[in-house]
């Protein structure tokens, strides 16, 4: 994965982190809908990281 999109990746994943810890106080409906989006764009940057690797082997 190249520099700026991990860059991208760990700002994005950063700012949902602090929008679940915001949310907390507020609804928790919404800090659990910002932790799965968390989660989901962690899991994104995984994914996209292995199928560049594997796009560069073979």
């Amino acid at each position: 994965m190249s520099k700026p999109m991990a860059l991208f990746f760990a700002i994005f994943s950063v700012l949902l982190m602090s929008a679940t810890a915001i949310s907390i106080s507020y609804n928790g409906w919404v800090a659990v809908l910002m932790f799965i989006l968390t989660i989901c764009s962690i899991g994104a940057g995984f994914v996209v990281n292995a199928k560049m690797k594997r796009r560069k082997q073979g």
